[in-house]
């Protein structure tokens, strides 16, 4: 019997054969840490006796959750952060640099890495091909110290995507779709694999939310085989030498397969207050909103700002409405720049912040007020995710996000597409 993706890149990190079940003491290529979570790890780094870490190139830093820092305890982390990164010689990626997951993913994650990171999306690196995933700040601390870290293989769940993405729909309708299909649990420690003549016509910025959101039904890994479109993904980001396909056996064992006939799949929204609480987008037409956030590690990407500024050209926001505009990295905030995207979004009356989370994560850039109801393009939902357990948070599109600031209420895109 073959071997799953997951499976796959486990066995050929550890040299030897792996199969789903399997505990194992595996190579880490990179490790991630950020300012919400990266301050744990360096304490439990320095307390474990740690003095170096095990290859200075492949730690990288991130101040990207508060960014630029909003109060003075934040900004203490920075500089515990700053400092650690000047001792060991760590990669440092300062304010505005970017989201460490789509940084990550422009310039050091690649097929066959083992990437671990103090961040639940980590797992957007699957994209690459990467055995990408989460940890809590003690396993990272241990990774940065001996360049090793102990996995259980996961089994794997194959979702088989076909048919071409109709108009107004896109990778976040599919990604809401699969999650709401298995519910928030229904993947807990599993390799998602993304598979299909959908997911192989998919462009990297696409392919990334799939990754990104495995973690919601959660999936230890989100992967999806190294092809064509990999390879040119890192070309652009001069990383060509870094591509090889690794992919799949044809025969590879499945716990389960998941079946999406993309060709029927309409816009959806992730209601308040689960990820797996997903309705169409029609059943909650009309929903009032105070704030629209396009951004995130999810879906702030130069391909994301296309779609929303193609919706908002010539048109302004509701005047009920914010509409906050975050890009994922300074490289996407120039490119966007460059396009004309951003003076779209100024004159549809939006804000353009730094590159970073902002608002996702609630710790600055777009708390909301008590009662009042956001339309992100983020990943989480959950009470109090922005900032406010007294609000409320719907997750969608970039195209839905769009629509939904021009008419001041949740609107499907394709009324205006």
């Amino acid at each position: 019997m073959g071997l799953t993706l997951a499976e796959k890149i486990l066995s050929e990190n550890l040299g030897r054969e792996v199969r789903a079940g399997d505990f194992a003491v595996f190579n880490v290529n990179l490790c991630l840490l950020q300012d919400g979570t990266g301050p744990l790890a360096v304490r439990q780094f320095r307390k474990l006796g740690f003095t170096k870490v095990f290859d200075p190139k492949s730690v990288v830093i991130f101040l990207d959750h508060a960014a630029p820092s909003p109060r003075v305890e934040l900004s203490n982390d920075h500089v515990l952060l700053r400092d650690f990164a000047r001792e060991t010689g760590c990669v440092l990626s300062d304010v505005g640099d970017g989201v460490c997951h789509q940084v990550m993913s422009q310039y050091h994650t690649s097929p066959g890495d083992v990437l671990i990171g103090a961040d639940s999306h980590t797992v957007t690196g699957g994209a690459l091909a990467a055995f990408a995933t989460g940890m809590g700040s003690t396993d990272v601390a241990v990774g940065m110290g001996l360049g090793k870290t102990w996995l259980k293989v996961p089994a794997a769940i194959r979702i088989e995507a076909a048919g071409d993405l109709p108009l107004g729909v896109y990778s976040k309708d599919m990604i809401l779709h699969v999650i709401g299909r298995l519910g928030a649990d229904g993947a807990t420690y599993m390799s998602l694999e993304f598979r299909g003549d959908t997911v192989e016509k998919m462009t990297m910025p696409s392919r990334l939310v799939l990754a990104n959101m495995a973690v919601e039904a959660g999936a230890k890994v989100g992967l999806i085989a190294s092809d064509a479109v990999t390879q040119k993904y890192l070309d652009k980001y001069d990383r060509a030498d870094r591509y090889r396909e690794i992919k799949p056996d044809p025969d590879a064992e499945y716990d389960s397969v998941l079946e999406i006939d993309c060709a029927r799949l309409e816009p959806l929204v992730a209601c308040p207050h689960a990820v797996d609480n997903v309705q169409p987008v029609a059943a909650v037409a009309g929903t009032k909103v105070q704030q629209v956030f396009i951004g995130s590690c999810t879906n702030g990407r130069l391909e994301d700002l296309a779609v929303a500024a193609a919706i908002l050209r010539d048109k302004t926001r509701h005047p009920d409405t914010r509409l906050i505009v975050v890009p994922a990295s300074r490289r996407i905030y120039m490119a966007a720049v460059e396009a004309g995207y951003v003076k779209t979004f100024l004159d549809a009356g939006a804000l353009i912040q730094a590159p970073g989370c902002a608002a996702c994560a609630g710790f600055h850039a777009g708390i909301l007020g008590d009662g009042e109801v956001c339309l992100a393009t983020t990943n989480r939902n959950f009470l109090g995710r922005m900032g406010n357990p007294r609000s409320f948070v719907y997750l969608a599109s970039p195209a839905t996000a769009a629509a939904s600031a021009v008419k001041g209420e949740i609107t499907d895109p394709r009324e205006v597409l």
